[in-house]
C-alpha cells in the first residue's frame, strides 16, 4: 500500500520567493478581512441618537430609544406613503385629497424638483394621520414631524415616535390662520390607531418590497451607497415586513375595538400584550357589535404640564395618576407611557427621559389670551363659582394644585362617567406590571427628576409592597406602585382650555357641553379640527369636514365613549346660563 507523500520544498530561491509570495497574500488577506471589520464595526455598532441642546427641540424630535425596537429606516419612512397608498387610503379614511393615489402611482421622473415633490407626497400623507410638521426660518418643511426621533442604529438612521406624538397639538384662531404647536397639550389631531394600521398593513402589502421601495427611495433623492441599495436596505425590507406582520399578530386587539380616532389611545392594552395576555378570544366589533369590557380602554391622549406640583396633594402624597389614578410615582407613570414610543426595557433611553422628566416638572401651559382676549370683569365673577364648585377636586387655580380631593380617586359609582377605561385595567394587569423593568439597574440621571425614596403605595395591589421593598434592594426600575382602583382621579385643570375635548375618553367637545346635564351633550361630533372655538371653549366640533378632508365621527353610543356622569348640582350642570359664561371665562385663566 502506497502512502501519500507530502509536497518536496522547493529548494533555492524559488522557494523563497513562495514564501515571499504566500507572506504578500496572508497579509492582503488579513488586511482585507481587518477592514471588512472595521468597516462592519464603523457602519453596524453605533448606537447614536440625533440630539438637541434645547430642550424643546429636545421633547419634539430627541429619542427614547423606541428606534433600536420599532425603528423604521428613515427613507422607508419616506417612501412608505407612496408605495402603501392604497393602505394609506384605506386608514385615513378621506383625511387625504381624492387624488392622492393617482399622484403616488405617478412617481417616476427626471424634472427638476422631482425629489422635493415626492417628499412632499410623503408628508401629505403622514399629514393625514394627524402628525405635525413644523416649517424652518426659510418656510421650508423639516423632513420629519414633531414627534419622530431619529437614530443611527445596526448601520441605518431610523426613526420613531417619541413624546411629542401624543403631548404636542396644534391651535388655530381662524380657518385662514397658520397652526401653532403647543407642546405638552393633548395630540388632538395625531390618530395613532390609523398610523399603527398603517404600518401593518404596509408591512404585508404586496409592493413592500425591494423591487418597489428601492426605486421609490432613489425617485426621493435617497442617492443610496451600492451597499445599501443591494445589501443593507434590501435586509432592513425583508426585516421590517417580517417584524410588521409579527407586531400586526401581536397587537391585533385593536382589529377587534371600536376605532379610537384621533386623540386618544388604548392606555394599557399594549401592556396587556406585552406581558403576553391572550386577546384572540375577545369579541370582534366589527362583525359582531360587542365589545369585552377588560379589553377596551381607550382614553384621550393627557397633558403633561407642570408635573412638580403634582408630587404632592393635600396628605403630603403624590398624586395618583393615570386617569384611574393606579399609579401614584411620575417615574414609573413615564416609563409605563414612553412603552407607547416603541421602547421595550433594555432599549429605553433613561437620560433623554431624564431631561423630560426634569423639564416637566415646571413647565407651563401657553395662556389664553396669547390666542384671543379674556373678559376680566366675567372672569372675576367666575372664581366664587369655581371656589364653590370645583376647587375642592381640581385645585385653587391653574398653577395652584391645592385641594382636599385633588389627586384623590374619586369612586366610580359617585363620578358616574363612562367605565371602560377603568375595568380595563384590571387587578391581574396590576400584579404582573411588577415584572417589568424589573432587571433594569438604575442609571445616574444628570438632571435627575427626583428620588421616589422608600414609601411604598397603601393599598398597592397584588403584591405590590413586597415588589417595593424587592425593588430597592436591586436598585432597578421595577414598576412597584401599580395598584387596582375603583374610580376616576380628580386632576388639576392647568390649561383645561387646550385639553379639549373632555373627560378621560373625550366624549364632550367643550367646556360649555361639560356644564351640561348628560342629556343636552352631543351625542355625535367631530374631532380633529384645530380651529378654536372661544364661546365654548374648545375646538369646532360641528363640522364634519373643511377643504374637502373628514374629520372623525366621535359617537358616545359606541362602548368606551359614553359621555355620561360628572352632572348634578355638585357639578354646576344646573347653574344659569349667565353663571355658566362667567365659570367658563374664569376657567380660560387656567
Amino acid at each position: 500500500m502506497e502512502v501519500e507523500q507530502p509536497p518536496k520544498k522547493v529548494p533555492g530561491a524559488a522557494g523563497a520567493k513562495l514564501r515571499k509570495a504566500w507572506a504578500i497574500l496572508s497579509a492582503m488577506i488579513a488586511s482585507v478581512v481587518l477592514l471588512a471589520a472595521a468597516y462592519a464595526a464603523y457602519r453596524l455598532l453605533p448606537n447614536r441618537a440625533v440630539s438637541y441642546a434645547d430642550i424643546e427641540e429636545h421633547f419634539k424630535y430627541g429619542s427614547t430609544g423606541g428606534e433600536v425596537n420599532l425603528g423604521i429606516p428613515y427613507w422607508i419612512w419616506q417612501a412608505a406613503p407612496m408605495v402603501c397608498a392604497e393602505s394609506l387610503t384605506e386608514v385615513a379614511d378621506g383625511r387625504l385629497a381624492p387624488d392622492y393615489l393617482t399622484r403616488a402611482a405617478a412617481y417616476m421622473s427626471d424634472a427638476a424638483g422631482a425629489a422635493e415633490a415626492r417628499r412632499q407626497l410623503s408628508r401629505e400623507g403622514y399629514k393625514a394621520l394627524g402628525l405635525v410638521y413644523e416649517h424652518d426660518s426659510s418656510g421650508q418643511e423639516h423632513d420629519l414631524p414633531a414627534g419622530i426621533s431619529k437614530r443611527r442604529y445596526l448601520g441605518v438612521d431610523r426613526v420613531f415616535l417619541n413624546c411629542a406624538a401624543c403631548h404636542a397639538g396644534t391651535v388655530r384662531k381662524t380657518p385662514d390662520d397658520p397652526a401653532v404647536l403647543v407642546l405638552g397639550m393633548p395630540a388632538h389631531r395625531f390618530n395613532f390607531y390609523a398610523f399603527e394600521h398603517f404600518f401593518f398593513q404596509c408591512a404585508g402589502h404586496r409592493r413592500f418590497s425591494k423591487r418597489d421601495l428601492i426605486p421609490e427611495i432613489q425617485a426621493l433623492g435617497g442617492d443610496l451607497s451600492w451597499i445599501d441599495r443591494y445589501g443593507v436596505y434590501p435586509a432592513a425590507i425583508a426585516r421590517m415586513r417580517e417584524r410588521g406582520q409579527w407586531l400586526a399578530s401581536r397587537l391585533g386587539f385593536s382589529y377587534r375595538q371600536p376605532q379610537w380616532g384621533p386623540g386618544r389611545g388604548d392606555s394599557f392594552s399594549h401592556a396587556k400584550d406585552l406581558l403576553n395576555m391572550p386577546w384572540e378570544h375577545l369579541p370582534d366589533w366589527r362583525t359582531q357589535g360587542k365589545v369585552d369590557p377588560r379589553s377596551l380602554g381607550t382614553a384621550d391622549f393627557p397633558s403633561i404640564w407642570l408635573q412638580g406640583p403634582r408630587r404632592k396633594r393635600s396628605d403630603g402624597r403624590e398624586m395618583e395618576l393615570h386617569w384611574d389614578g393606579n399609579n401614584d410615582r411620575g417615574k414609573e407613570r413615564h416609563l409605563s407611557a414612553v412603552i407607547s414610543t416603541g421602547v421595550l426595557p433594555p432599549s429605553i433611553d433613561h437620560q433623554a427621559l431624564c431631561r423630560i422628566e426634569s423639564w416637566l416638572l415646571d413647565f407651563t401651559p401657553r395662556n389664553y389670551d396669547d390666542f384671543f382676549p379674556i373678559d376680566n370683569a366675567l372672569a372675576y365673577r367666575g372664581a366664587p363659582l369655581y371656589r364653590r364648585y370645583c376647587a375642592d377636586c381640581h385645585g385653587l387655580n391653574g398653577h395652584d394644585f391645592t385641594g382636599r380631593r385633588v389627586g384623590f380617586v374619586t369612586p366610580i359609582d359617585e363620578i358616574g362617567t363612562d367605565r371602560f377605561r377603568l375595568d380595563n385595567f384590571t387587578e391581574d394587569l396590576a400584579v404582573n406590571l411588577a415584572t417589568v423593568f424589573a432587571g433594569q439597574a438604575r442609571q445616574p440621571c444628570s438632571a435627575d427628576f427626583g428620588a421616589s425614596g422608600s414609601q411604598t403605595t397603601a393599598g398597592a395591589g397584588g403584591g405590590g409592597r413586597l415588589a417595593a421593598v424587592q425593588a430597592e434592594e436591586e436598585n432597578t426600575y421595577r414598576w412597584t406602585h401599580f395598584h387596582k382602583t375603583h374610580g376616576y382621579a380628580n386632576l388639576p385643570l392647568d390649561g383645561i382650555w387646550l385639553r379639549a375635548p373632555y373627560l378621560h375618553n373625550g366624549s364632550v367637545p367643550s367646556l360649555r357641553d361639560l356644564l351640561e346635564p348628560n342629556n343636552n351633550r352631543p351625542a355625535v361630533f367631530y374631532r380633529g379640527n384645530d380651529v378654536y372655538d372661544p364661546q365654548n371653549v374648545g375646538f369646532r366640533s360641528d363640522l364634519p369636514e373643511a377643504d374637502g378632508k373628514k374629520f372623525f365621527t366621535f359617537d358616545t353610543r359606541i362602548p368606551g365613549n359614553g359621555n355620561q356622569g360628572h352632572e348634578g348640582p355638585e357639578y354646576g350642570t344646573e347653574l344659569s346660563a349667565d353663571k355658566k359664561d362667567a365659570l367658563l371665562e374664569y376657567l380660560k385663566t387656567f
